[in-house]
């Protein structure tokens, strides 16, 4: 309790930004207390951390915490943060998005980054709809379910977050959810750690919006399904097909090591400047 109480006041803007603006029960205050621990945890001074953020739900982050800050535009959080790590390398970006931002309208960007694999921490709040706007599907929405915008089931397939940061060569990819809590603040902190492209996806619930479409209960009810569905990925390889059906994966699914944008950009520059005349 000591520990949460000096936690809010030395990295929350608790007098400035509250109450916030999250639904009771919603998951985002999970990944809010997950990621100042994680920093806590790494000993970074507020100064080197700069936060970034798109529209959604999952991003007014930024306004509650006591960092570097920026809430951008709708999809655009990593074009912003490539910015602020180019011009300001020292500083530890991270970049938190909701699954319609960052797939959605975001979706271009989020490939280029992660091939880029420019030295950014992006974290995915994946509730599988846009909550703050009315419920619409979003790239995450499961086939099958339902919707505002599908009133008769999604019959799109849904994008797979962390494989597609696999796929589209990111450092660092891993998934969590709002149940498993404190194996998100290891997650993250891992992931701010490791240089180039970081991902962690992490599965959250929206009770208000996809819960009630799909009538999966109350928050409660939508945190017990996170526990029956997660697999941890070093469990699942001695699984069969049928017993991991209708189940995912959580924990470090890739850790490998690629040149790194910023780094190969610096001396590109460096580069150029000696060839001045």
């Amino acid at each position: 309790m000591q520990e949460s109480t000096h936690l809010i006041h030395q990295y929350l803007r608790h007098d400035k930004k509250f109450p916030h603006l999250w639904c009771p029960g919603c998951g985002n205050g999970i990944v809010l207390g997950a990621l100042i621990r994680a920093i806590h945890h790494l000993g970074c001074s507020k100064n080197e951390i700069a936060l970034v953020s798109g529209i959604g739900c999952s991003s007014r982050m930024p306004t509650y915490v006591d960092f570097n800050t920026l809430h951008t535009v709708h999809g655009r959080a990593l074009t912003f943060a490539t910015g602020i790590k180019l011009a300001k390398p020292g500083l530890k970006v991270i970049s938190i998005m909701g699954d319609g931002d960052a797939m959605a309208i975001g979706g271009n960007h989020f490939i280029h980054a992660a091939r880029r694999n420019i030295d950014i921490t992006a974290l995915i709040m994946n509730n599988s709809i846009y909550g703050m706007t009315g419920g619409q599907s979003s790239p995450t929405t499961p086939f099958g379910s339902v919707s505002a915008t599908a009133p008769y089931t999604q019959i799109e397939r849904p994008f797979q977050i962390a494989e597609m940061a696999i796929a589209s060569g990111a450092s660092y990819v891993a998934r969590g959810t709002v149940y498993h809590a404190r194996k998100l603040i290891g997650l993250i902190e891992q992931a701010i750690r490791k240089p180039g492209f970081s991902v962690v996806e992490i599965i959250t619930h929206c009770h208000v919006q996809f819960g009630k479409y799909n009538q999966m209960g109350s928050h409660i009810d939508m945190l017990k399904w996170q526990k029956s569905h997660a697999i941890p990925v070093e469990k699942a390889g001695s699984l069969s097909d049928e017993a991991l059906k209708d189940k995912f994966t959580i924990g470090v699914l890739a850790n490998r090591d690629f040149p790194i944008f910023d780094q190969e950009y610096e001396k590109i520059r460096q580069a150029a400047m000696q060839a001045q005349p």
